[in-house]
């Protein structure tokens, strides 16, 4: 199926701006700088959303909720459920501490995997979306609380292998919006960033 709506998470505020759990809110709107995509407040969804002409016709929707990480679900299936966008449609871009810094996967199904994003999301969109997941781990020290890690900055070293990798993310989701889920995942799950 056809994406039409790409959401980034993460929380609204500077003082989340350059922490590991905005970095799918950091991607997308990178996609949004890299084509010259304006944003706008969309109250009605709680979101600040970009609208993408793509050549062919299609138009894709990026999304940026506003409602904090543990409330995105609500403002991603707002917007779904506003242009009549299944589960599959829709495509989420967030940080995962399962994967490795610099690596990323994609996938369809699975649980939250104790990320309270994933489990909002599939409480107010359903499962079937497609999942952009970019490493953010693992969290370093291990005895690290993991609210306190996930909401805490890159350290200098991390945010350099982020800049380093943003070209390879970015590619890697419109291959993603290019070629659908299961060719992404078949190509960028193997694939080892350079």
């Amino acid at each position: 199926m056809t994406i039409s709506l790409v959401a980034g998470l993460g929380n609204p505020g500077r003082e989340y701006a350059n922490t590991r759990h905005n970095l799918g809110w950091s991607v997308v709107e990178a996609l949004a700088r890299k084509h010259r995509l304006a944003w706008r407040a969309e109250p009605r969804f709680d979101a600040d959303v970009a609208r993408w002409d793509r050549p062919g016709g299609a138009t894709l929707w990026l999304l940026k909720p506003l409602t904090f990480m543990n409330d995105c679900g609500r403002a991603v299936g707002a917007m779904a459920r506003f242009h009549k966008l299944p589960a599959p449609a829709v495509a989420v871009v967030y940080d995962d501490l399962a994967i490795d810094l610099g690596r990323l996967k994609v996938s369809i199904t699975g649980s939250a995997g104790g990320h309270n994003g994933v489990a909002s999301l599939l409480e107010h969109l359903g499962d079937g979306f497609a999942r952009y997941r970019i490493g953010i781990g693992p969290k370093a020290p291990a005895e690290m609380d993991l609210k306190d890690y996930v909401l805490a900055n890159f350290t200098p070293e991390q945010l350099t292998i982020i800049q380093q990798k943003l070209e390879f993310y970015l590619q890697g989701l419109e291959e993603l919006l290019a070629s659908g889920a299961d060719q992404a995942m078949n190509r960028l799950n193997r694939k080892e960033p350079t």
